[in-house]
């Protein structure tokens, strides 16, 4: 699946904040954020496989071009096509469920030429590769070793790609590495013999497809309850000095632990402190781990804590 639940959770954190600092904000405007939020991602997923292909078009437009001049060089007769002819790249050109979504979304880097350019001359000065085209072994991990390279080298960090992307959607800079990372799993699946190897569907099943919604009112039915919860163990802490994104993120691993019979107590744990880590203060992490293992030896005395299935992994076991 491309969607992954770390990224629910983050993009449940971010629609969440605008909902309680928003004062026109309903549930219904928060879902149909969540949804397009993660639909955003999803066509971020495309549009970079979109910018790979389109940058080996343009690297065969240069060929072409010096082909046809009115007085071609060697060099230009005889080019080297490796790029041009990578498989991968063909593979994914050729992929009819890529296709099709991309039409369908009308995803296009016509409008960004200058991109493409700049991003071709990037890959090309590359050590990578040079010597991926002077290199004697021309096989299909080669090939797929050089789009690896291209996504893992060249687009994080990058100012003007950041800067256009952001001018297209307001979601899509929180999402850059997180989907190139996807990319990068899609290829490594990729077999030399697949005519069209499948991409990741949005969700891995229909319960991460509830997930986000259902995490999402919870939090938002039960603010006041888990609100209360959190000020009891912060009362040498004035609440309204906390970071509001450390309270919120408690907010939405205490609904999590509490509504998710099958989701392990560890995992929640991990995912909520890595997201404030990310996201929040510098020492927010420590501060939401802390206060969130006080509540949670509370809850488990109260036997509140009720976990099923998988759920029960590192749960503590009772004694007969």
């Amino acid at each position: 699946m491309m969607i992954s639940r770390r990224l629910i959770r983050i993009k449940i954190v971010q629609v969440l904040y605008a909902y309680f600092t928003d004062d026109n904000s309903s549930i219904e405007k928060s879902d149909k954020e969540l949804t397009q939020s993660i639909k955003k991602a999803y066509d971020l997923y495309h549009y970079l496989i979109l910018l790979i292909v389109n940058v080996a078009d343009y690297a065969n437009e240069r060929i072409e071009i010096a082909r046809n001049k009115n007085l071609p060089t060697h060099e230009d007769l005889n080019p080297n096509t490796r790029f041009v002819n990578n498989k991968v790249i063909a593979q994914l050109r050729n992929n009819t469920q890529f296709e099709a979504y991309i039409a369908a979304t009308k995803l296009s880097w016509v409008e960004n030429p200058e991109l493409i350019k700049k991003l071709y001359l990037k890959v090309t000065e590359s050590d990578y590769y040079k010597i991926y085209m002077a290199s004697d072994t021309n096989n299909y991990e080669a090939d797929k070793k050089l789009i690896i390279d291209i996504l893992s080298n060249e687009l994080e960090e990058w100012d003007f790609f950041y800067q256009l992307l952001e001018e297209q959607s307001i979601y899509w800079n929180d999402d850059i590495e997180f989907v190139i990372s996807m990319i990068i799993k899609t290829i490594e699946r990729f077999k030399e013999l697949a005519q069209a190897p499948a991409l990741m569907a949005l969700y891995k099943n229909d319960e991460d497809r509830t997930f986000g919604k259902t995490l999402l009112h919870k939090v938002i039915l039960k603010h006041q309850h888990y609100r209360e919860m959190i000020d009891k163990y912060t009362k040498n802490w004035e609440l309204d000095r906390i970071a509001v994104l450390d309270v919120l993120i408690m907010e939405v691993a205490l609904a999590e632990m509490l509504e998710f019979p099958g989701i392990p107590i560890k995992v929640t744990l991990n995912e909520y402190i890595d997201i404030a880590r990310f996201y929040s203060t510098q020492k927010s992490n420590e501060f939401v781990n802390g206060i969130l293992d006080k509540i949670l030896i509370d809850l488990r005395k109260e036997n509140k804590i009720v976990k099923t299935g998988r759920g029960l992994l590192g749960e503590p076991t009772i004694q007969a």
